[in-house]
């Protein structure tokens, strides 16, 4: 893969909720989007996924978790602000695009270990390679809608306002414990997005 826009890098806490979340969200919710929940559980298992990936347990296990987790709760969220970011242009992923694309990458990187090893050096856990190629095709999208590309400052900016307009859209609220959310910087706080993959 080129550089590719990787619309991730907030990353927050693993740890459940015990209690009611800020703005009005409700125990065990992570974060909601248009009313749509998405649980502390889909959180645990992908900072799982996430921790698997990474190799298992670093020195200062709880720097790591947090990192994971902030990383899995990013990754869910712009799961479903790409989609509608996209979606209200009319620029919807479908998912024989991102099997296509999945194969072309295979391809290119000789085979499809080698790709997941490469994607798992970013932190892309083999469950998550499909929607990490989703965010990726939808991202470049939106960049060329506005006649840009994704990887260059102008894009990066047309990304970041059609993501901020779809945030807002989706009324996402994000429980403080996670952090919160920068519509203008298109992250969870206080870490900043990180546009192009390494």
């Amino acid at each position: 893969m080129h550089r590719r826009t990787a619309v991730a890098g907030a990353l927050l806490a693993a740890s459940a909720l015990a209690a009611c979340g800020g703005n009005g969200l409700s125990p065990g919710t992570a974060a909601a989007l248009d009313g749509r929940r998405i649980p502390v559980a889909a959180v645990e298992a992908r900072v799982a996924e996430l921790r698997d990936t990474a190799g298992g347990a670093s020195a200062d296990a709880r720097q790591q978790s947090d990192g994971l987790a902030r990383r899995a709760v990013t990754d869910l969220v712009l799961d479903a602000v790409v989609a509608r970011a996209a979606a209200d242009r009319g620029l919807a992923v479908g998912g024989a695009e991102v099997a296509a694309a999945r194969t072309a990458e295979e391809v290119r990187y000789g085979g499809a270990g080698p790709f997941a090893r490469v994607l798992a050096s970013r932190g892309v856990p083999g469950a998550g390679i499909d929607d990490y190629l989703r965010r990726q095709l939808g991202i470049r999208r939106l960049a060329a809608a506005a006649g840009q590309d994704a990887g260059t400052p102008a894009g990066d900016t047309a990304v970041r306002l059609a993501l901020a307009e779809a945030a807002t859209a989706l009324h996402l609220r994000v429980n403080p414990r996670y952090g919160t959310w920068d519509a203008d910087r298109v992250a969870l706080l206080p870490d900043s997005p990180l546009w192009l993959a390494p």
